[in-house]
């Protein structure tokens, strides 16, 4: 039996709506366990800790997040079976297509973590003798992450990789068919010491969470 809370600010917590959803497994329709059903004052307390810790997080030397980015590949790599033993149990993958699916994830924040060497700005001839002209990449701010359920943990890590690795803060709202693996993925950000606030999880529907996600004014 699987149970899960929502990652706001660094902590494991209940949403403010006290409700909870069923997770089930599709071959069976027996519950896999409970997960809170987030609300918009979940999405708030979220936005407000991703907006305390984007102003360091988008100060922090774009190769030292690069360092945490490999490190979350390593661990991905480290957790791979169990990932896609999660998979197969909530959304019901063959074995070698949810391990093909972790191992995407595996790539892609291994592959953004290299491009950081590579975030480059411009600079432009000017019309003007005593005019240098110059421009460089600067982070959203808060990125509102909303994933479906076939690929619970690729999709997942499309969106986080890149976010993160040019500076930006992120809510992450997945699936309901598939919390767990979502759950497994933070938790394995976590380990690596992400300063709390950078990523922020919650569960729940997407006409409650989804549209205080989208609709956000803080949210870019």
């Amino acid at each position: 039996m699987f149970n899960g809370n929502l990652y706001i600010n660094g902590k494991w917590v209940n949403s403010s709506s006290k409700k909870k959803f069923d997770n089930l497994n599709p071959a069976t329709g027996k519950s896999l366990g409970k997960y809170p059903s987030g609300n918009k004052n979940d999405v708030e307390k979220a936005v407000q800790a991703a907006s305390k810790a984007f102003i360091s997080w988008k100060k922090t030397p774009a190769p030292k997040r690069a360092e945490i980015l490999f490190e979350i590949s390593h661990l991905l790599k480290k957790n791979k079976a169990k990932l896609a033993k999660i998979e197969v149990l909530e959304m019901g993958k063959v074995m070698k297509e949810a391990l093909g699916d972790v191992q995407e994830a595996i790539d892609v924040f291994e592959y953004m973590a290299g491009e950081v060497r590579r975030l480059f700005g411009h600079t432009t001839p000017s019309e003007l003798r005593n005019k240098f002209c110059m421009t460089k990449r600067e982070p959203l701010g808060i990125v509102g992450l909303i994933t479906p359920w076939n690929f619970p943990i690729a999709i997942p890590a499309w969106k986080l990789a890149p976010a993160l690795i040019c500076g930006n803060a992120v809510i992450f709202k997945p699936s309901s068919d598939t919390p767990q693996s979502a759950i497994e993925l933070i938790k394995i950000t976590e380990e690596t010491g992400i300063p709390k606030g950078v990523i922020n999880l919650i569960t729940g529907s997407g006409e409650e969470v989804g549209n205080t996600i989208v609709t956000h004014p803080k949210i870019r």
